[in-house]
């Protein structure tokens, strides 16, 4: 019995242990299961909850995000229209004034052509023409051909009254004729009537550009005397169809529809839905759309609502949904536009949707992973973790022989094995360290000669840039610098600059040669701010001495937050600068002559308006002829005479004296520290220089006045006015000897080219003066007779001396019939139209080669349509002729005779053919 009990127990003793392990695992289970349930039932709550207040939070804010986002875009689509818009008015506000001032002096044609080509040059943007058009009917200005090439316009009498365009020269001026277009009077153009209408800046309505199939509209601006005389208007034009462009990129970006419309008329300006605007009719003429044109009626709807609710926000729908349209109105003079926007609420509410589904199939698959997992990390990883924490523990402490045990091949099982897989390694890097230093070591090695591959690729791009580069460190040592740096500089190779002090050698002086310490310069200034700079007028010193203009860039380099030097860039600004110069040249000077412009006058009498340089006079001067040469020989004439004009002031006054020219014929002197004695000495030198100048026929000479300003308070302004009116009491009184000296003038250059017009015009003063005293009238109408006959002629001066001088007197009459030679009678009547004492001359003149029949020229009259005065010359011109034939024997008394009845009637007023022929009868 003893044996069995002792046996038994042992055996009892083990049952009940496995009894109540098993139902602590009972328990264990349990307790986990319990907590897995809980765990997931958290998640899902948690899930569930934050889900709905993120979706609730969507919703509710979709209607306000459309709205939002619709009046953004809007607010870009008026900011893209506004700059737009704002060119034409920016351009003309800044040339509107320097027109009226006579800086832009529309009369000249070479400075008129560049001005507006090199405003066309400068706007590339948008402007597609920029134009003048006068009170006369004249246009010109430029314009940007369907090539998107700038081309000069010309509409005057030259043209016809139709506009042609040149190509552009390379000095800006019109060069070969490329296109004639149709007549064209741009005081018929809104834009022209809109302006002069309201007497200021305004933009015209939109119409159809004349010749591009495209809707235009103009900004315009009158031009006006300083009396307030109307001149013309300035107008810069541009097309549209750009505006339908940037719609369409705008709304495109955010899936929405963009349209501009006029107030009132409901007119498309522009739309963002790839329909046209406007369309054009059968016979040609054009019909502007409107939204009500089937484009799109929703907008329609949202118009209309906005007309009557005055809401800047609508909401519409149609059969795709809810749609939030913002409405913004742009204003200007003479445009009144209204910008909307819409966008569909289901762009972002569709997204919601979208998100809501796969949120929740995320949430469902991430409860069931959940589930799965926290189970079987509760059945599995409780049991083998204290062996793996153990072999883990004797790892840490330097143990490599102990191994976990390997109980299961799952989670912890491959933790265990690679746990002893590292121990295992471990062991045997320790045992072949040598060998992986040399792996290393060979690594190093081919990452070195990366390292060297990249440093060369690095330095062929920089090689490659046209832009000089080089680096410093932090004292201004050169680290580096790319060809480029190197020939604009002059030097052979790196090694020449390398570790050399950049501002000692290339940045230590001025353009003048002054010295700049290390201190002011700007790159060592960059460098210790730690920001970056641009510099545009400064030198670089090359090696052979000589300096470049430069335009340069510095940036401070960083390596872990501490400046360790810069890396500066530059480029060759000789150019550059040599163009700037010439445009301040433009700016301040008269292209023709070589003066000084208007507004560099005005600027420097402003300065120079200070006690230092008192007495502070002033020579105003009205240059006498220009009109005349223009007319009668030309504007090339003109020019020459304004270009000797600025040489003659230039030769009369002192070197530190200001000659401006401030007008077509008129010029300012600023002379300060002069006293009234030294200003009239000036004023004589001045009359005396012009005395010798002399162009074609035309003898120059010029009215001057001056006035002094001596003590400080009254402007200079004030100086120059008076000077101004010195010199009109001056050349009132001078005005019919100025005159006289001029016609005499001209009449001695006619007769130096050819002597015998000198006998022809003697000789016609004594015929007319003999057939008014055959027509009984009184003296002061024989002395008018006798002046016609001697300067009928005068008009002759236009002509070559080869003109003049072919044939003999026997060809007379021929002669009169040569194209060039029948201009002479338009010149006579214009150059005695400008004189107090010849004005009743001139129709004489204009029509002496008019016939009794209509036969004759210029105009063609006839009859006693013909002036008296024109009718008696005619009859002495055949006279003399006659005269000169009987003289030399080619004609007969009988046949002179007959010849004079052969023209009774035809080319001769049939009573002053009698006198003739009684004259001839008289005559010895």
């Amino acid at each position: 019995m003893k044996g069995t009990s002792c046996v038994f127990v042992p055996v009892v003793s083990l049952t009940l242990k496995e009894k109540q392990g098993a139902e602590m695992n009972s328990k264990n289970l349990s307790i986990k299961s319990i907590g897995v349930l809980l765990f997931i039932v958290l998640i899902a709550a948690c899930t569930g909850i934050v889900g709905f207040f993120i979706f609730s939070g969507w919703f509710s804010s979709t209607g306000e995000t459309t709205a939002h986002l619709a009046e953004e875009v809007n607010t870009r689509i008026f900011g893209r229209i506004e700059e737009y818009m704002n060119i034409p008015a920016h351009i003309l506000e800044v040339y509107k004034d320097q027109i009226e001032k006579g800086v832009i002096d529309m009369g000249n044609e070479a400075q008129r052509e560049r001005f507006f080509a090199s405003v066309l040059l400068t706007h590339t943007e948008g402007l597609y023409s920029f134009s003048f058009g006068s009170e006369e009917g004249e246009y010109y200005g430029a314009r940007r051909n369907p090539q998107n090439e700038i081309e000069i316009m010309r509409n005057d009498r030259s043209t016809g009254g139709a506009s042609w365009y040149y190509s552009l020269s390379e000095n800006y001026n019109a060069g070969e004729l490329a296109v004639k277009a149709g007549i064209f009077d741009p005081r018929t153009r809104d834009w022209y009537r809109t302006a002069k209408g309201l007497g200021k800046t305004a933009f015209s309505p939109v119409y159809k550009h004349f010749i591009m199939p495209d809707l235009t509209v103009s900004a315009a601006a009158p031009i006006t005397e300083s009396g307030g005389k109307l001149l013309g208007v300035l107008g810069a034009h541009i097309t549209l169809s750009r505006i339908n462009s940037s719609l369409e990129e705008i709304a495109g970006e955010e899936n929405g529809m963009a349209v501009i419309v006029e107030k009132g008329s409901g007119f498309l300006i522009g739309n963002s839905l790839g329909l046209p605007n406007f369309e054009t009719l059968p016979d040609g003429t054009v019909r502007r759309l409107t939204l009500a044109d089937g484009i799109n009626g929703m907008l329609l709807q949202a118009v209309k609502i906005h007309e009557t609710e005055g809401k800047e926000t609508v909401r519409v729908r149609n059969d795709r949904g809810p749609y939030i349209v913002h409405f913004n109105g742009f204003h200007r003079e003479g445009i009144d536009w209204l910008v909307l926007f819409a966008l569909p609420e289901n762009i972002f509410t569709a997204g919601i949707f979208r998100n809501m589904g796969f949120s929740l199939l995320l949430a469902v698959l991430a409860v069931i992973l959940a589930a799965i997992l926290c189970s079987k990390a509760a059945n599995v990883l409780m049991g083998p973790m204290e062996d793996l924490v153990l072999a883990a523990e004797s790892l840490s402490s330097g143990d490599l022989s102990r191994r976990a045990e390997v109980r299961r091949n799952d989670e912890i099982g491959r933790v265990a094995k690679a746990l002893n897989g590292m121990a295992e390694k471990l062991q045997a890097l320790f045992s072949s360290l040598e060998e992986i230093v040399k792996e290393r070591t060979a690594e190093l090695e081919e990452r070195n000669r990366e390292l060297v591959h990249n440093r060369e690729h690095l330095k062929l791009i920089l090689d490659s840039a046209a832009e000089g580069i080089f680096g410093i460190d932090r004292h201004g040592n050169c680290t580096f610098a790319n060809e480029s740096c190197l020939n604009m500089l002059g030097y052979g190779s790196f090694q020449d600059l390398a570790g050399k002090n950049m501002h000692f050698l290339i940045h230590y002086a001025s353009s003048d040669g002054s010295l700049m310490d290390e201190k002011e310069c700007k790159i060592f200034k960059s460098l210790r701010a730690g920001r970056g700079t641009s510099v545009e007028d400064e030198v670089f010193w090359r090696s052979d001495g000589t300096h470049l203009d430069v335009a340069y860039s510095s940036y401070p380099q960083f390596r872990n937050g501490e400046i360790v030097g810069a890396v500066i860039t530059f480029t060759d600004n000789t150019e550059r600068r040599k163009n700037q110069a010439r445009i301040n040249y433009m700016t301040y000077h008269d292209n023709l002559t070589g003066l000084y412009n208007r507004t560099f006058f005005e600027e420097e009498l402003k300065r120079l308006d200070r006690e230092e340089n008192f007495p502070l006079a002033i020579i105003f001067g009205d240059l006498n002829g220009l009109k005349l040469t223009n007319d009668v020989f030309g504007h090339t004439a003109g020019d020459e005479l304004l270009k000797k004009s600025a040489e003659a002031l230039k030769k009369a006054c002192r070197k530190d004296d200001v000659i401006a020219r401030v007008g077509g014929d008129e010029f300012t002197i600023i002379l300060p520290r002069t006293t009234p004695e030294i200003a009239e000495k000036i004023c004589g030198r001045i009359r005396e220089e012009f005395s010798k100048v002399r162009v074609n026929a035309i003898k120059a000479s010029i009215a001057v006045g001056y006035a002094v300003k001596d003590a400080p308070g009254e402007p200079a302004e004030e100086t120059v006015k008076d000077a101004e009116e010195a010199m009109y009491k001056r050349k009132s009184l001078t005005r019919k000897a100025v005159g006289s000296e001029m016609i005499d003038t001209i009449m001695d250059t006619l007769h130096e080219k050819n002597p015998r017009e000198k006998r022809h015009s003697e000789s016609m003063s004594r015929i007319c003066q003999e057939i008014g005293r055959a027509m009984k009238m009184s003296e002061t109408e024989i002395r008018k007779l006798k002046d016609a006959g001697y300067l009928h002629d005068i008009g002759k001066i236009i002509l070559d001396e080869d003109i003049l001088n072919k044939g003999d007197e026997l060809q007379l009459l021929e002669r009169y019939l040569d194209r060039e030679m029948a201009q002479h009678p338009v010149a006579g009547f214009r150059i005695l139209n400008l004189f107090e004492d010849t004005l009743d001359l001139a129709e004489g003149a204009f029509t002496h080669h008019e016939n009794w029949d209509g036969s004759g020229y210029p105009r063609g009259i006839k009859g006693e349509e013909i002036p008296l005065m024109g009718r008696i010359l005619r009859g002495a011109e055949t006279y003399d002729g006659i005269l000169i034939s009987l003289e030399k024997g080619v004609l007969a008394r009988e046949e002179a005779l007959e010849k004079i009845r052969e023209q009774r009637g035809t080319s001769l007023d049939p009573g002053i053919a009698d006198i003739l022929v009684s004259m001839a009868m008289d005559a010895k």
